[in-house]
């Protein structure tokens, strides 16, 4: 039998969260042992019509998983330190503040650093100038390479491996209920702990579609605009490839999609195999009392009735 309905998922602290349909579960392993659970209704930014489209849904796609996952990650580090729930509630205000500074740090990360080492190799000799594809060549490696090197070096992180175990036990338990099977540490243990609809396969296809993009837009728009002096030049394409990152994300979120519906397409397999080798390193192989709690998630989530 097949799924009834998709789910998705996010590992937490010590937990898992996943989502079906308009509704999102948490499980916790507490550190007296116990499995706890919350039952939330899906924050959701897509009531419009217009925002279900393809190639228009992706961006507040992101933002309300965002919101939904970071108040999940609040609700597990409480449960984990077993600190009084309401007391840790963020309020929408430092639910704002959250967001702002880690969508901050991501382009800071992943679009300014990589643009303006990109000019250091210019002012090397190593490149050409910001319209020449060698410039953009090595602005996508550095992309590249600083996204890898940021998960090596979270992954050094203790309580991140920790993490990433449930990461992986989220997966399996996915791939359970998609295979219509029971939902026990048994029938889930030797699934896969990749899958094509992972957050990290979505970065991937961010970065990647970003590198393309850029490469063709940035060189169009300077026809239209290209400042003389050198420092006001180049933040105006850093702000340009920071407003095209909407369009970036709508296109990524639509490829994800196709590769996850069609995965056993040959096409789809080649799309998914980076993002595959990428969860290599952001999954772990989870222990039998990981997967009891991803199980708990998403039982809460496809039957929230019954928890």
């Amino acid at each position: 039998m097949a799924a009834p309905q998709a789910v998705g998922g996010q590992a937490v602290i010590e937990g898992v969260m996943m989502r079906a349909k308009n509704t999102l579960a948490i499980a916790i392993r507490k550190p007296g042992g116990e499995i706890v659970t919350e039952v939330r209704p899906w924050f959701t930014m897509v009531r419009h019509p217009l925002l279900k489209k393809p190639f228009l849904r992706g961006f507040p796609v992101l933002m309300e998983t965002m919101v939904n996952g970071i108040k999940a990650l609040n609700y597990s580090a409480m449960q984990a330190a077993e600190e009084d729930e309401e007391a840790g509630e963020l309020t929408n205000w430092h639910l704002a503040l959250t967001m702002v500074l880690a969508l901050g740090a991501a382009l800071g990360l992943f679009v300014v650093l990589p643009h303006f080492l990109s000019v250091g190799m210019e002012m090397l000799g190593w490149a050409g100038d910001v319209d020449s594809l060698s410039f953009h060549a090595w602005d996508g490696l550095i992309k590249m390479a600083v996204f890898v090197g940021y998960i090596l070096a979270i992954s050094l992180i203790p309580d991140i491996r920790r993490v990433f175990e449930y990461h992986g036990a989220e997966h399996k338990v996915i791939w359970t209920w998609e295979e219509g099977r029971e939902l026990s540490p048994d029938s889930t243990r030797f699934h896969s702990r990749l899958h094509p609809r992972c957050g990290t396969a979505f970065l991937l296809f961010v970065l990647v579609v970003s590198i393309m993009l850029y490469a063709v837009l940035v060189p169009y728009l300077l026809t239209f605009y290209a400042p003389e002096n050198f420092i006001v030049k180049h933040l105006y394409i850093v702000g340009m490839k920071l407003v095209l990152m909407i369009p970036v994300s709508c296109v990524a979120y639509e490829m994800i999609k196709f590769a996850g519906k069609y995965s056993k397409n040959v096409l789809c397999k080649l799309m998914c195999w980076p993002g595959l080798m990428m969860q290599l390193l952001t999954t772990k192989e989870p222990d039998d009392s990981q997967l009891e709690v991803a199980i708990a998630a998403l039982q809460c989530a496809v039957k929230p009735e019954e928890c």
